[in-house]
């Protein structure tokens, strides 16, 4: 038995442009859909992608694609959605215990040593992660996963800081963030060389930040 669309608000529809499978097959069929598009984006980018060819690649018919991903913004929007869930719930790992300075820079460095590494190595998230500047909607949603992830450096910030202005204290932690992620931007757009300077020049600015007492 096929899934039935439920009805949904414009605000909804705004906040997801795809529809969500609610049956086992269907989660099957959407997650062959997101490999396949996954595996053209690699190729040869998201722009170059085509949603006929995401059908073929994932066995199943134009059709049933469109139920699901109404246009080739839906399926990157799709793909973001994992990526932001899948970083956050490693930021939260990472930072979840850290109860002092040392353990603070050691946790911070090796956080953004990690995305580094990541976005070095997969052209998907590169390639995703540069589309989100080009729509408002997928702007949203990496500044809502900003404001998350630093809600993680924030909690750790109030437990070292403890007599700090809250506020200003957040306000630090969504900067740097912030700049972290322009920082990630910057060094994999250039050389090798020059970009694994700039992540370590950023490391060494937020973490002063970061600890100044």
């Amino acid at each position: 038995m096929e899934d039935t669309a439920a009805p949904v608000s414009p605000q909804e529809q705004l906040a997801s442009p795809r529809r969500a499978p609610t049956q086992q097959r269907s989660r099957e069929r959407v997650e062959r859909m997101l490999a396949a598009a996954s595996a053209l984006i690699a190729e040869q980018g998201s722009d170059a992608m085509r949603m006929g060819e995401v059908a073929e690649r994932a066995g199943v018919s134009i059709g049933s694609l469109y139920q699901f991903f109404p246009d080739k913004r839906a399926i990157i929007w799709a793909l973001a959605e994992r990526y932001t869930a899948e970083s956050q719930a490693c930021i939260s790992a990472a930072l979840k215990d850290v109860r002092d300075a040392e353990g603070l820079r050691r946790a911070f460095s090796e956080l953004v040593d990690i995305y580094y590494r990541l976005f070095l190595a997969e052209p998907v998230m590169r390639d995703i992660w540069s589309g989100t500047q080009a729509d408002k909607a997928l702007r949203q949603l990496e500044l809502a996963d900003s404001r998350a992830n630093a809600e993680f450096l924030l909690a750790v910030l109030k437990r070292l800081r403890p007599r700090a202005d809250p506020v200003a204290l957040e306000t630090i932690a969504f900067l740097v963030w912030q700049m972290g992620e322009a920082a990630m931007r910057l060094a994999i757009s250039v050389e090798r060389q020059e970009g694994d300077r700039l992540v370590d020049a950023y490391k060494r600015m937020a973490l002063r930040e970061l600890l100044a007492e």
